[in-house]
């Protein structure tokens, strides 16, 4: 069985596939083309519009060889890597199951050592809102301070149950939610690459119903798709 629902097959490789972020995917791509990228990131906003997604790219550019336009190429070593979730310097932790003061200390002690073939270690902390006070006071030290060769990207839908002394200490970029317009067409895109016929109603209707988030959009396209035959 060789399916791959729509929000995984189309997911976005390169910034300038990221839909209706571009406020945000600009500045980063101008932040890694003029050398002045921050230690420490967070990306806010509702769920399903890119910001996980985003964070992964970033974090693939940092350690790309060949990276062009600030963009990654996705085909030299260190890019194939990350595809094939094989690089040992991204790691994603999710915040909700890693949320301890244990699993922070751990994860304090391994930001002191060296990427193995990158030029970055970078960690990617989703749901990073659900981590302990214990956990953010201990992660607080390590942004004061953070290793040359350290990033941090944090993803958050609830950026209000992050503490104030980690958001000051981060670069924010809020996420928007994507407009019917724009879902719409990228949809439209989707059904005609797939050869699949879909009218404009039931488009439109489609990206209404997602309110604004992305994956919504595609899991319901997917959804009436199936229930069409």
């Amino acid at each position: 069985m060789n399916y791959i629902v729509t929000a995984r097959k189309w997911r976005p490789q390169r910034f300038e596939e990221v839909v209706g972020q571009e406020h945000i995917t600009t500045t980063i791509k101008n932040a890694i083309i003029n050398n002045r990228v921050a230690h420490a990131y967070l990306f806010t906003g509702p769920r399903g519009c890119g910001k996980t997604t985003t964070a992964r790219i970033l974090a693939k550019t940092l350690n790309c060889l060949n990276v062009k336009d600030g963009e990654p190429c996705n085909e030299c070593e260190m890019c194939q890597s990350f595809l094939n979730l094989q690089s040992l310097d991204i790691i994603e932790i999710d915040g909700a199951s890693n949320r301890r003061i244990e699993e922070i200390r751990t994860l304090r002690e391994s930001v002191k050592y060296a990427p193995t073939k990158g030029n970055f270690k970078v960690y990617i902390i989703d749901e990073v809102h659900m981590l302990t006070t214990e956990s953010f006071n201990a992660l607080l030290k390590t942004l004061e301070e953070p290793p040359e060769h350290t990033i941090f990207i944090f993803a958050t839908t609830d950026v209000h149950k992050v503490p104030l002394t980690i958001i000051s200490r981060c670069q924010r970029f809020d996420f928007r939610r994507i407009e019917i317009s724009t879902m719409k067409n990228h949809l439209r895109k989707i059904a005609e690459s797939e050869k699949i016929e879909i009218d404009d109603k039931a488009l439109t209707l489609i990206s209404k119903k997602a309110d604004g988030a992305l994956r919504d959009a595609q899991s319901i396209f997917d959804q009436v798709i199936s229930f069409s035959g």
